[in-house]
């Protein structure tokens, strides 16, 4: 590594974090204008504002737009380095331009492992604190609206109640069947079940119990029993943001609970899990593009090429939410729809640099 490398992964780098601060610094202010009559109506204390929920926010926030910010970091200082006759004086010294492109991938692979390290095990905790606090002084209780749950909680055992209301933790018209080798060896029904927080177990109220051993049925009934299927209120309590606070190994056991339960909410779920992979990528994606375009002096000086880096960028966000959509109305495949954007904009890219000048 020669110290015009050095000298380019210092620029990259401490631009980058520049835009951060400066970008995530304006994000604060209009946050904190938006949500002041929250704090002051729930009474939040300043130490939870500051330590709970902003110093968790920022991360977030900042990983969330890792992909603009690299963007912005290389439009910026390439632009300048060309203005100043830079490029040119590096490319006439023999440097070729593919060699040029070095120190930038190793930028771009420096900021996407630690964007990944930061999206798949340092920022969930933090989400937890922070989506902790929303809950609790920003938005109102969660509570659950399903009706006709149907669940395969464990291999063989099925769970069906007509509705649930999270409010007094009953569930409804209740049902568990109990399946050995694909025949039904157990089915509960029970008027309601409520919870009880004290043994961790639903308490069936006015229930029958079919047992099939062999070719005879034995009934049993009674006015209450405790009884356990694997579910307890928090699973009806959980928003969808839930997933933003596992880490990477949480996530896949979650994912393989909830394909279980047989849960219509999986593709967000596996949206968020491939998409820890597919945000990192886009830094070598974005890196390309900067380069290839502010890398020569046009009309309109920095000013242009950083609207246009802006048009671009803001054009791959817009388009990378887009996509995901068609994957939670079940038109799309998840992982399709959260790497097409890289694939279409990895075409932009080569075609990009193979026209830039050399």
């Amino acid at each position: 590594m020669k110290k015009l490398d050095l000298y380019i992964i210092k620029k990259f780098i401490g631009t980058y974090f520049y835009a951060i601060l400066l970008i995530v610094g304006i994000a604060v202010i209009f946050d904190i204008s938006e949500k002041l009559d929250d704090f002051m109506e729930k009474g939040a204390p300043l130490g939870d504002i500051i330590f709970k929920y902003y110093l968790n926010f920022i991360p977030y926030f900042a990983n969330l737009f890792s992909s603009l910010f690299t963007f912005i970091a290389v439009i910026f200082f390439t632009s300048k380095m060309a203005y100043d006759t830079e490029i040119i004086a590096i490319l006439s010294s023999g440097v070729s331009f593919k060699r040029l492109m070095y120190p930038y991938l190793v930028s771009a692979t420096i900021i996407a492992i630690f964007s990944f390290l930061l999206n798949s095990f340092i920022i969930p905790p933090a989400n937890g604190v922070r989506i902790d606090f929303e809950n609790k002084y920003i938005k109102k209780p969660y509570e659950s609206s399903e009706r006709n749950i149907h669940r395969q909680v464990r291999p063989g055992v099925f769970v069906y109640m007509r509705s649930y209301n999270s409010y007094s933790q009953i569930a409804y018209n209740l049902s568990i069947e109990r399946f050995e080798n694909g025949e039904l060896k157990s089915k509960l029904f029970s008027d309601f079940a409520q919870w009880d927080s004290t043994s961790q177990k639903w308490s069936a109220k006015n229930y029958y119990i079919r047992d099939y051993v062999g070719n005879n049925e034995v009934i049993t009934k009674g006015e209450s029993i405790d009884t356990s299927f694997y579910i307890t209120p928090k699973d009806f309590n959980r928003r969808l943001n839930i997933v933003e606070t596992m880490n990477l190994f949480q996530l896949n056991d979650f994912i393989d609970e909830q394909n279980l339960q047989g849960a219509d909410n999986i593709e967000v779920i596996l949206i968020e899990k491939y998409s820890r992979f597919a945000y990192p990528f886009s830094a070598f994606i974005l890196t390309l593009i900067g380069v290839s375009l502010s890398s020569r002096k046009v009309r309109g000086g920095i000013g242009f090429h950083i609207g246009l880096g802006l048009a671009i960028s803001f054009t791959y966000i817009l388009f990378m939410r887009f996509s995901t959509m068609f994957a939670v109305g079940g038109h799309l495949s998840p992982l399709l729809s959260v790497w097409l954007p890289n694939f279409l904009f990895a075409f932009i890219a080569i075609g990009l640099y193979r026209i830039a000048p050399k």
